[in-house]
């Protein structure tokens, strides 16, 4: 039975959660291991929950917080509750990785740290800058909910009840294991429609058109064994031509998050797989 408690813990840039209608649709029957190499807050696995999942993320930080959850989840609600709603706290929490003493966090304060952040920045955005540092502003939200007790249990229970392995590797290396009885879902950084809706600042080194033609040339090699996946991304022109010979659909998402006002609101992207979904079910 999946617990509909289990849910993304943070906000992320391009989450998920509105299209799970839609992504459901286009889930394949069958599959016992569950890949998802850009796991960002989760939102699928979650709705899926897996009894076998490989799940990987280039945000080393965002990693060691589903460990931590796993792990030591009581620990993690009592330091979470330390924490003020207030703008210098903010700031003084936020510096920390600017100087020496972030490193001398334990794992779980850098996992309350970032479920903080996360939960008290302007639009929940998890932004650093080109040094790695985390450079979102103060929210000023009234009641912000930093200590969510029951969905962090939630989530930790469903880590521990299942086989969740977390990766913090390159999305190729990701998925190394996976074969024709796995399911494996890519939710890169879109590639931009333009400029302004550029969301590649949740890890340092970004990703490029060339990274995006490299997870287009690891498609085609899984297809070719037999794996099946699905895709999400931005509906530009680039996105379309390099995935022709798969299955487009086209779905319409409400993003509330982006640099420029005018990119915000009904944005239409998509969702790319090589199989037939009638055949599966």
């Amino acid at each position: 039975m999946k617990n509909k408690i289990a849910q993304p813990v943070l906000k992320w840039a391009g989450g998920k959660r509105q299209l799970l209608p839609e992504i459901k649709k286009l889930i394949p029957n069958g599959f016992r291991t569950y890949y998802e190499p850009f796991l960002g807050g989760g939102a699928v696995l979650f709705f899926l929950q897996p009894r076998h999942a490989i799940v990987n993320d280039n945000n080393a930080e965002l990693i060691n917080m589903y460990i931590v959850i796993r792990d030591n989840v009581d620990e993690l609600i009592q330091d979470l509750k330390k924490h003020h709603n207030e703008s210098d706290y903010f700031y003084k929490i936020r510096e920390l990785d600017r100087t020496s003493k972030y490193n001398d966090l334990n794992p779980i304060q850098k996992a309350s740290r970032l479920i903080y952040l996360n939960k008290t920045c302007y639009n929940g955005l998890f932004r650093v800058n080109k040094n790695g540092e985390f450079n979102a502003p103060f929210g000023r939200y009234k009641n912000p909910n930093i200590v969510n007790e029951i969905v962090l249990r939630a989530v930790s229970n469903y880590l521990n009840e299942n086989h969740v392995e977390f990766l913090n590797v390159d999305f190729e290396q990701a998925v190394t294991g996976s074969r024709r009885t796995s399911f494996i879902y890519f939710d890169p950084p879109y590639y931009p429609i333009s400029d302004s809706s550029n969301f590649t600042g949740y890890t340092l080194d970004g990703f490029t058109k060339d990274d995006q033609i490299r997870l287009k040339n690891l498609c085609d090699m899984l297809n070719n064994r037999g794996v099946r996946w699905l895709l999400s991304n931005s509906s530009s022109p680039f996105i379309i031509d390099l995935y022709r010979d798969y299955h487009i659909d086209y779905v319409i998402a409400n993003r509330k998050i982006n640099s420029n006002v005018d990119g915000r609101g009904e944005v239409k992207e998509v969702l790319i797989r090589n199989y037939e979904v009638e055949a599966d079910r």
